[in-house]
């Protein structure tokens, strides 16, 4: 691959990396509140975490658009006061990366949470165990392999994502063409090897990636 064609799959892989710690931060977060707690709203934030996953990714990228944009509430902020413009930049893309792969890694995230023995629990904190303790001493590492496929398909599906990114980030080589993008772009131009080339690419990293989380749930006991 020349560097031209190496220089999305770089930018592909730092977003789908930055996007998936957000996910493993705020989606562990909402995950542990819908598997946990009961609160009026409790069904309409469920349904929210869904919607990306049902929702046109055009749709998705309008929202964000409205949003982040000079006259949405959040961009006129951003660049009024710290002049910064979020939309058409690689930050952008890992936005949208985000929300396009977060119910990805709720869900399964939610299901192992909700698996967890109380029981276990409930004897930790006998034991004089904060919430805290109990919470990264036994709950998550009970959950761990639940949480690993959502972070799993969370990277795989951020790394793949168009439709979002494109509305958001544009197509800008160097700064906002992921390898979607490039695949999309090299199929529109009628450059068919260069194509090709991007989508073998594209495959191999996903297949490793999925291999490599298969064999380390495999090769940990807990």
């Amino acid at each position: 691959m020349t560097a031209s064609e190496l220089s999305p799959l770089l930018l592909s892989l730092r977003i789908a990396a930055v996007a998936s710690l957000i996910n493993l931060v705020a989606g562990l977060a909402v995950a542990w509140l819908l598997a946990r707690c009961r609160f009026p709203g409790h069904g309409l934030v469920d349904a929210l975490t869904t919607l990306p996953l049902v929702l046109p990714p055009t749709v998705l990228g309008y929202y964000l658009l409205v949003v982040l944009g000079h006259q949405g509430v959040v961009g006129r902020f951003l660049e009024g006061a710290f002049g910064v413009r979020l939309v058409f930049t690689w930050q952008a893309a890992v936005l949208a990366a985000s929300i396009a792969a977060f119910p990805l890694f709720v869900q399964p995230s939610r299901a192992a949470l909700e698996g967890v023995d109380r029981e276990v629990e409930n004897a930790a904190r006998l034991l004089g165990r904060s919430e805290l303790a109990v919470l990264l001493t036994v709950t998550l590492p009970l959950a761990w392999r639940g949480i690993l496929i959502g972070l799993v398909l969370a990277f795989v599906r951020s790394l793949g994502e168009f439709g979002v990114t494109l509305m958001v980030a544009g197509n800008i080589p160097g700064q906002t063409r992921t390898m979607s993008v490039a695949i999309y772009d090299a199929v529109q131009a009628g450059r068919t090897g260069t194509a090709n080339i991007l989508v073998v690419v594209m495959t191999v990293v996903v297949v490793a990636v999925l291999v490599l989380a298969r064999t380390t749930m495999r090769g940990i006991r807990w």
